[in-house]
């Protein structure tokens, strides 16, 4: 049968067949579309989630193997581990500075008449190789007047040690917490305090090749030079962050409570605003020469961010300074510094300064008197508990120190004080 007919005009024309086989292969072509673009961009979407998952995880293989190749770098500050024992007297009792989580610390004086403090690291510790590779690498990157300088490192065996710079004042809690030895922190002494920690955490979080988070900011964590100059010391729990890197987050919870941001404690979120108020907690600390903690169950505040909002609220904040400042104080420079404090504790982390801003705050080149601070994050009673470690070099402390009262307890909740705890993963 023709699949033709004709027309009143002569023309052929198709029948209905013919268009009942175009219709049905239209309908195939527009099946196979349907089924081909999904499996098409399912396709491209898993390349693309290959590509990002990948390239992060060697730009993590990448971080990390630079530090092991970085470590051949420092093969300049590795020291005979028998240089050492001699140095300290083979580990004697008369040279021991203190006694930490992580191992005892001890007082060095080397061949050409350098003092020094030696960490030696228990082998029980918890202490594995790679973190203390990364430890090395990473403090001995770090050269700023404000931060404590790693002279060396040691390894023998199962033997691991940091050598650092003497501290002949110990660390500032030893001070600033005792009743005799705070007089020796007038309000010039103090200023320089709050200064000299601030320009070192700038140097941490701006100025240096690297991107550092330090996590534990605390009054123990300050070493004290022969002039009283600060040191920002420990960095057990430090993050290295990426150029561009502002914040991270983990699932474990380590530091110090009373010092720790409240979205680090609820969320596991941090960043140099995290830092940014460890710092302001310590410089509330310095003004009025008392711990955060010890306001815990008081009368006065359930802790020291309510006790000094409280007196910023009625116009009384200098009441807050330790006595012994009453006649040496500056009071612009005091309220300034309250001001500043209480900025760098605001709950919301875009309501805190960076350490850049606090700088110039503090150096009167920047007008802070329209940015006036709202209550602070209070932390009386948010406590969480948690599995106890200690951190790597914390408990440099002098014959008389009181790192006997500070060990860790099974039952620890975050950090009490001054013991910290540290997760143990390369930074």
């Amino acid at each position: 049968m023709s699949r033709y007919r004709k027309t009143t005009f002569g023309h052929p024309v198709r029948t209905s067949h013919t268009w009942r086989i175009r219709e049905n292969k239209n309908n195939s072509s527009k099946l196979t579309i349907r089924i081909a673009v999904p499996f098409v961009i399912a396709v491209l979407f898993t390349i693309a989630f290959g590509f990002f998952y990948f390239g992060r995880k060697k730009t993590q293989r990448k971080k990390f193997d630079d530090v092991d190749d970085e470590i051949q770098g420092t093969e300049s500050l590795q020291f005979n581990f028998s240089t050492i024992c001699v140095a300290t007297n083979n580990f004697s009792e008369a040279n021991k500075l203190g006694q930490g989580g992580f191992g005892s610390v001890y007082k060095g004086t080397l061949s050409d008449m350098q003092e020094i403090a030696v960490k030696r690291l228990s082998k029980n510790s918890g202490q594995g190789e790679q973190e203390f590779k990364n430890e090395v690498t990473l403090v001995a990157k770090l050269q700023h007047r404000n931060l404590v300088k790693l002279v060396g490192f040691s390894q023998a065996g199962e033997e691991k040690l940091l050598i650092y710079e003497f501290m002949p004042n110990g660390s500032l809690d030893q001070i600033l917490f005792d009743p005799v030895k705070c007089t020796q922190l007038d309000w010039e002494r103090r200023y320089k305090l709050i200064g000299g920690v601030a320009r070192g955490l700038v140097y941490l979080h701006e100025e240096s090749r690297l991107k550092i988070i330090h996590r534990d900011l605390k009054a123990s964590n300050i070493l004290l030079d022969a002039d009283m100059n600060p040191k920002i010391a420990d960095f057990g729990m430090a993050r290295l962050f990426c150029l561009h890197q502002i914040q991270d987050n983990t699932n474990r919870i380590v530091g110090t409570y009373g010092y720790m941001a409240p979205e680090y404690i609820m969320h596991g979120e941090f960043s140099m605003k995290s830092d940014v108020f460890s710092f302001g907690v310590l410089v509330l600390e310095i003004l009025c020469g008392q711990r955060n903690s010890s306001f815990h169950k008081s009368d006065i505040a359930g802790d020291l961010l309510s006790y000094a909002w409280r007196h910023w609220n009625n116009g009384s904040a200098i009441e807050i300074l330790h006595p012994t400042l009453k006649d040496t104080f500056s009071r612009k420079e005091a309220v300034r510094c309250i001001h500043v404090a209480l900025l760098c504790v605001q709950k919301n982390v875009e309501d805190r300064p960076s350490m850049q801003t606090v700088i110039l705050m503090l150096n009167r080149y920047f007008s802070i008197s329209h940015n006036l601070p709202s209550a602070p994050a209070f932390f009386a009673g948010s406590i969480k508990r948690m599995e106890p470690k200690s951190t790597l070099y914390s408990d440099y402390r002098d014959a008389q120190g009181s790192s006997k009262n500070e060990s860790i307890r099974d039952t620890a909740m975050y950090s009490v004080n001054d013991v910290s705890v540290t997760e143990l993963h390369p930074r």
